[in-house]
């Protein structure tokens, strides 16, 4: 655990990390440094050449100059906002895993800026060490926010619990698929009960099948592991609006017996990150007593091909009575989504947002790091400006009606995969089916869900994406 406290820039620590805009912009404390290290700090700056540009990072020795052993210069450029301070932190945490007490100025760039930047070395820091025969864990022990008061150190704390919610998803989206089976993850829901609280129910699979989840019983079909579907309440007194979050929770994709190839399968243990973003989401909110009444759902399942598997042509029938002809059993995602976003309706809410890691079509459209936005009903634009507060980019694509015909099915009310293009917008338009009349935002989070390579606050694998977005949402809904 890190501790949070205020301190001065005269106080000895291993660290000290600075802000320093374009062209080598100083604030307060980068004069400081500049009048205690001399001119040989231009020297080694233009050695280095360090100007200030937006991302650099540099690490140069204290040399006894100044208390803190070693001073990490993280560039701003021309006009930083809550983003650049959280990815110029986070850059800062991955540089300084082996500092035990870190001083930093950073946050006075910004008005409120200490929250952003606790957030990001926070998240810098992580490493996902669990089946290292060495780990090595970050040894920051210490966090000493510069003259920093009360109410920025009261932020900073909130911070911690959604920094500390990421890390958690994280955690559950690397663990590998063999050791989180349908059944351990409704574990870590009734353990996050316990801690804080939230009203748990764990539907197992006789109760599947007497609730009519179709889809998630056809996608388990093939599995040795029994599907879960967790149900989770936080009711506060007096909470002043309703949400309900759905997560994808597909714990390892193989494609069914549409069978995926073997290098597609290398990060499908990643397909359940909708499930560990609303789980952990929830844990936050319900830590931070958001005054928002919330449910969480995730359906989860495997979906393995065997002699029991759902097969191409089979039709299912979801929680609202609607079916479904299975083309493609690697379009399974909204298959169980159908189920969980027709429990989700039935409660009434206020407004439904699902995560899912659905569509490659959607990564094809906006890339590897901004998730697309669908829904209807002025969901997506509350989802829009949550994920802007929370620095997670999102992008909101059309849900054409005159598409819908392209799910037609000659069998069924609907097909589960339409035309080449368009992928993502076919699959939003199936989940629609089943959310009736209350507004609902969809994001596809295939892209940004899991991190080909370590950047800023980003580690590779799993990125937790969703959990600042859902935490930010419940709080605008206050």
């Amino acid at each position: 655990m890190i501790e949070f406290r205020a301190g001065t820039l005269e106080e000895s620590a291993d660290a000290l990390l600075i802000g320093v805009g374009a062209e080598r912009g100083w604030d307060e404390s980068g004069r400081w440094l500049a009048a205690r290290m001399g001119d040989w700090l231009g020297g080694y700056l233009d050695g280095a050449d360090f100007t200030g540009k937006e991302g650099e990072v540099l690490c140069l020795p204290g040399a006894g100059l100044v208390p803190q052993g070693t001073v990490v210069l993280v560039g701003l450029g021309e006009a930083p906002d809550a983003e650049v301070l959280r990815r110029a932190a986070g850059g800062a945490g991955r540089a300084l895993t082996r500092a035990g007490a870190v001083a930093t100025t950073l946050g006075k760039r910004l008005d409120g800026g200490e929250a952003a930047v606790a957030l990001g070395f926070l998240l810098g820091q992580y490493s996902f060490q669990k089946h290292r025969s060495r780990p090595k864990p970050a040894a920051t022990t210490s966090l000493r926010l510069i003259d920093a008061d009360a109410t920025a150190l009261a932020a900073v704390e909130r911070a911690a619990v959604v920094a500390a919610a990421v890390a958690k998803a994280r955690d559950l989206v690397n663990e590998p698929s063999v050791n989180k089976p349908p059944e351990f993850l409704a574990g870590v829901a009734r353990e996050i009960g316990e801690r804080t609280g939230v009203r748990v129910k764990v539907y197992e699979k006789d109760e599947l099948a007497a609730g009519g989840f179709g889809g998630i019983l056809g996608v388990n079909a093939g599995s040795v592991e029994p599907a879960r579907l967790v149900e989770m309440w936080y009711e506060p007194p007096g909470a002043r609006a309703f949400l309900a979050m759905v997560g994808k929770g597909i714990v390892f994709d193989s494609g069914g017996l549409s069978l995926k190839p073997a290098d597609n399968m290398e990060t499908m243990k990643t397909d359940m990150s909708g499930a560990a973003a609303v789980l952990a989401a929830m844990e936050a909110i319900a830590t931070l007593e958001v005054p928002v009444k919330v449910l969480a759902l995730t359906p989860l399942t495997e979906n393995m091909p065997s002699g029991s598997a759902l097969r191409p042509g089979d039709v299912l029938k979801a929680r609202n009575g609607k079916t479904i002809e299975v083309l493609n059993t690697d379009a399974e995602g909204r298959l169980v989504l159908a189920d969980g976003l027709s429990l989700a309706a039935e409660a009434g809410p206020d407004l439904i947002v699902d995560l899912a890691t659905l569509t490659g079509a959607c990564m094809i459209a906006l890339g590897e790091e901004i998730a697309g936005l669908f829904g209807t009903g002025g969901a997506p634009e509350k989802v829009r400006l949550a994920a802007a507060a929370a620095g997670e980019r999102v992008w909101e694509l059309p849900l054409p009606a005159d598409y819908r015909k392209k799910i037609d099915s000659d069998v069924a009310d609907m097909k589960n995969t339409g035309p080449r293009y368009g992928g993502a917008i076919n699959a939003a338009l199936l989940l629609k089916e089943f959310v009736g009349d209350v507004p609902w935002a969809h994001l596809d989070i295939a892209g940004p869900a899991r991190a080909t390579e370590a950047a800023h606050y980003l580690a590779k694998g799993g990125t937790g994406f969703g959990v600042r977005t859902l935490v930010a949402l419940a709080e605008s809904l206050t």
